[in-house]
């Protein structure tokens, strides 16, 4: 009988794409771009958890019990799940939600029904992710510039006009890109967590019976005390957890060893250390509930000192999460999830560092809309969590699926992990949906649109390749007709850009058709979006001679890579196929769409596709072409 080789959680090399940087140098960047999020929730979650909207009285038990649970979420959630469990699941060294899905596309690809709801999943999970961004930078700048509140009453009028002062000025700064800015941020963020700490520590010192809360139990009393209240209370919980996530959406950026040793080096303690300081202040003063516990342990004199830090920390955390949404922009683009936009890189050096204006402004709108009609951070926490526990959910199934199908995990050892997780994720989850009414609509509503208009491209997309798919025409066919007919061949290169790479390009057969002549050379090109977050150069292009004249090449990009025409014509001249892109026309497709073909799929769902079509970015600057060698050639298509 063979043997069956033991699952193992360990992978051999860490992922990160830095194998010179120094650990050191790793670890201060990573403590500046995917911190800042968790690193600004003591900002607000002890607040919320007892004068919330399903805040609970400041008693010692309840005190207790709260920290009990923040200390085990930030354990089992944060420390166990992602930073030991699912930060293992790399593509070629990149985390994230897209990333797990692209694992499993080789193997699940001819299993069409499985692998459509995975996608669809995934796609969920992306634009919860959306929602999460437009909530972020509001919440976190909000509750920071909250603090000038303790200060002085007179404050109380100048809080939302501050917060939207400080949003418009970082949504504007986007455009110069975050290499200069990104230098301080890991050195601010390490005088933060140590600053938040001290002020913990010392709090703990006038107050030590609160280290009893390390004790799982009082998390446990809390439950038979509270019972369905206790249950509720958990959408405030789930605030200290918040931004979990990015220590495996950033993975790609640092590797595996720099963010575990910032975490369990600094943010944890920092964090632990703070929360347990706002439950000490509350056992001497429950009062302060109607206050910020966090503001309260800072000593009057530093306090306005400590809303400019903390105004810095959650500037950082908004600039983390934006950078977030322009990099699954990105990839969402090149798996055929979201029409093209327009994408700047700001930097030579870190491919990473992008700028995508439309998605830029459009996050500025809706954060500085939240801002000004919910006007509190207290209103606005009632619209935060649902989409931090739904993504984490969405995200441990994605898991179980990697480690079941692409590991071959025997069944009992996935399932009983990915029961871990649900137990936590759909705890969490089910806490935040009571908050739907008082605000978890909007972000429900925010994801809805955004999948709506995901799935619609990618379905749209799919009915027009079927439609290219019947029209075209086999290459054997067409030149064994080329070498019988022989029309006239003019000097020069054309390239036709083709959706799949089969057969002859629809527009390759209109221009003939019209103009009765071809370029002696002619390329047949297909950009086709890889498995993995990036290609090497090496196996970027592809090349196939098919006589005549006549070339098939196969362009491959990863879903964290924009194409770029120049760079592969030039990978073509060391192939042997020399061609200078300022003497080659490229030939493209305009299609005029129509809703009214037989394609299976709601009209209006057609008429949305249409629209975002029209609107998409120009394949001329999208692949980087010289517009006066393009030429575009019209087709109408109902789809």
């Amino acid at each position: 009988m063979p043997l069956v080789a033991k699952p193992t959680l360990a992978i051999p090399e860490d992922p990160g794409h830095h194998p010179q940087t120094p650990l050191s140098h790793l670890a201060l960047a990573a403590l500046g771009v995917i911190y800042g999020d968790i690193g600004t929730s003591p900002l607000y979650t002890i607040k919320e958890c007892f004068s919330g909207s399903h805040g609970v009285a400041a008693t010692p038990v309840n005190i207790l019990g709260i920290l009990s649970l923040i200390f085990w979420s930030l354990m089992l959630v944060v420390g166990l799940k992602y930073v030991v469990f699912i930060m293992q699941a790399d593509n070629k060294g990149e985390g994230g939600i897209f990333s797990l899905l692209a694992m499993l596309q080789g193997t699940l690809k001819k299993n069409g029904k499985k692998w459509s709801i995975l996608a669809v999943l995934a796609a969920a999970g992306a634009a919860l992710l959306y929602g999460d961004g437009v909530i972020t930078p509001a919440i976190s700048v909000l509750s920071a510039i909250e603090g000038l509140n303790m200060a002085t009453d007179a404050a109380a009028s100048y809080v939302v006009p501050l917060t939207c002062l400080v949003l418009i000025a970082l949504f504007f700064m986007q455009r110069h890109g975050t290499a200069v800015i990104g230098r301080v941020f890991g050195p601010i963020m390490i005088l933060w967590f140590g600053t938040i700490g001290a002020l913990g520590f010392f709090a703990i010192l006038r107050q030590p019976a609160i280290l009893s809360a390390l004790n799982p139990w009082y998390a446990y009393n809390y439950f038979a005390v509270n019972h369905i209240h206790g249950i509720v209370s958990l959408s405030a919980v789930v605030l200290c957890i918040t931004g979990g996530e990015a220590l495996y959406a950033d993975m790609g950026h640092f590797g595996r060893a720099p963010i575990r040793l910032t975490w369990y080096g600094l943010v944890l303690p920092g964090l632990i250390l703070n929360y347990y300081g706002q439950g000490a202040l509350l056992l001497q003063q429950p009062e302060l509930v109607n206050v910020n516990p966090f503001y309260a342990l800072t000593p009057q004199s530093l306090l306005y000192p400590m809303v400019a830090l903390s105004t810095m920390a959650t500037i950082i955390a908004s600039q983390a999460m934006i950078s977030g949404v322009y990099s699954l922009t990105q990839q969402a683009i090149q798996l055929g999830f979201i029409p093209r936009m327009r994408i700047i890189h700001t930097s030579e050096q870190a491919s990473g560092q992008i700028y995508m204006p439309t998605v830029n402004w459009m996050l500025m709108i809706a954060c500085l809309t939240l801002v000004l009609v919910f006007k509190e951070s207290t209103r606005l926490a009632s619209a935060y969590g649902i989409a931090v526990t739904a993504t984490m959910a969405i995200t441990s199934f994605m898991y179980f699926q990697v480690i079941h199908i692409k590991w071959k995990w025997p069944l009992w050892q996935s399932a009983t992990l990915l029961c871990l997780f649900l137990f936590f994720d759909g705890s969490f989850l089910s806490a935040n949906l009571l908050k739907v009414v008082d605000g978890g609509w909007i972000t429900i509503c925010i994801a809805s649109f955004i999948l709506l208009t995901m799935i619609t491209w990618r379905d749209g997309r799919a009915l027009l390749a079927k439609y290219y798919r019947l029209m075209r025409m086999p290459a054997e066919v067409f030149l064994k007709d080329l070498a019988e007919y022989s029309p006239q061949r003019t000097t020069g290169t054309a390239v036709f850009m083709s959706i799949t790479p089969e057969g002859i390009p629809h527009t390759l057969l209109h221009h003939l058709k019209h103009n009765e002549a071809l370029h002696e050379r002619v390329l047949l090109l297909s950009i086709l979006s890889a498995e993995t977050p990036t290609v090497p150069p090496e196996d970027r292009v592809s090349l196939e001679d098919l006589g005549q004249g006549f070339y098939r090449v196969k362009a491959n990009y990863g879903f964290m890579e924009t194409p770029n025409m120049s760079k592969i014509l030039k990978l073509m001249n060391k192939k042997g196929v020399t061609i200078d892109i300022h003497t080659t026309s490229f030939f493209l497709g305009r299609e005029t769409l129509f809703a009214t073909g037989p394609g299976a799929m709601a009209r209006w769902r057609k008429k949305l596709f249409i629209f975002m079509a029209r609107n998409a970015w120009n394949a001329t600057s999208f692949f980087r072409l010289p517009p006066d060698r393009v030429v575009e050639l019209g087709n109408q298509v109902e789809l």
